[in-house]
């Protein structure tokens, strides 16, 4: 049986199964016996018509759609009433590593694209320093000055600083994510450009023969910022990547589930942002010494390391304790 002919065959069984599993969701209406007994029937062949999908159309897109369909109805037919504390701890525990470890291939491509423009942002400005004013907004260019570096240590804001940060931060994520409609294009220049900008930057005190004292200041918060910004631009370049190429199904349909999951794994990033918004406000600008902010670079890289490891771990505890729902999303 091929791709299409299967389709056909169970298609409508599949979106019965995608009615009950609204309507018991929504519980506006008193859900029967019968209902309960079909959405049983239902479901067992939905995870019968995955296995198949799997052996014989495991690269295909209806694999993914029937991979999302048992899951809800998995999650619907055994969902007991949970605190949104439990919902929010079983979402960064598992499901945004789940989703992290899925889309690694986009989260990667993000980040070779952010030093592609690092790279070229360092050659170029390197070459002519006074091209660092043609790359860089005025009011960075002009406020760069490696001779004064550390001169107000301790002097700032920290709060204010921090939040600041943060909130910048965040709306470049944001951009970066929402730049996927664009079919993925806003997304690489923001990538490309922002690695231009720290690029351009590192050429600078590079030629001042100070880039220990540079990265010093850079790679505390950046370790975790830089990530968030990779995971976010993973998110935009999937759904970008989607909307160009949809495969079997529609765009409307791609862009309808990947921006669901394109969401996520922005939301998923909001901690670590403000966690680097945290270290960018208090620690970077503080008075201790360069050796030390290496070492806040270096605990927050295994830290997260760590939590990825972590997260891993338990997903794969939880998959073996469904094994008729292991999930192989591509």
């Amino acid at each position: 049986m091929n791709l299409k002919q299967f389709m056909k065959q169970n298609r409508e069984s599949w979106n019965k199964l995608e009615l009950l599993i609204s309507a018991m969701q929504k519980r506006k209406s008193k859900i029967t016996a019968n209902e309960i007994d079909q959405f049983q029937r239902l479901y067992q062949k939905a995870a019968q018509n995955l296995s198949y999908s799997q052996t014989y159309f495991q690269d295909s897109e209806l694999t993914f759609y029937l991979n999302g369909l048992v899951t809800k109805a998995h999650n619907t037919l055994y969902k007991d009433q949970v605190t949104s504390w439990k919902q929010i701890r079983d979402f960064f525990s598992t499901k945004f590593i789940q989703l992290l470890t899925e889309q690694w291939k986009m989260v990667l491509i993000a980040m070779i694209l952010f030093i592609i423009g690092g790279i070229g942002g360092f050659v170029v400005v390197a070459s002519d320093p006074l091209l660092l004013y043609s790359i860089l907004p005025a009011d960075i260019a002009n406020g760069v000055s490696p001779e004064h570096l550390g001169s107000s240590d301790g002097e700032v804001n920290a709060s204010l600083m921090s939040t600041t940060i943060m909130i910048n931060n965040i709306q470049v994520a944001f951009l970066a994510f929402a730049g996927g409609v664009t079919f993925g294009l806003l997304t690489v220049y923001l990538l490309i450009y922002n690695g231009i900008i720290i690029g351009a930057l590192y050429a600078v005190f590079w030629q001042h023969s100070m880039s220990y004292e540079f990265w010093a200041y850079i790679m505390p918060h950046g370790v975790i910022e830089l990530a968030a910004i990779f995971i976010a631009g993973g998110a935009g370049l999937l759904m970008g990547y989607k909307l160009f190429v949809p495969g079997t199904f529609s765009r409307v349909y791609q862009l309808k589930k990947y921006s669901k999951r394109s969401v996520q794994l922005l939301l998923g990033t909001l901690p670590l942002f403000v966690i680097a918004g945290f270290i960018e406000g208090f620690i970077t600008p503080s008075t201790l010494s360069l050796e030390m902010k290496y070492s806040v670079a270096i605990l927050t890289l295994f830290a997260l390391i760590f939590y990825i490891i972590v997260g891993k771990l338990l997903l794969l505890k939880r998959e073996n304790a469904s094994p008729n729902l292991h999930l192989n999303q591509s």
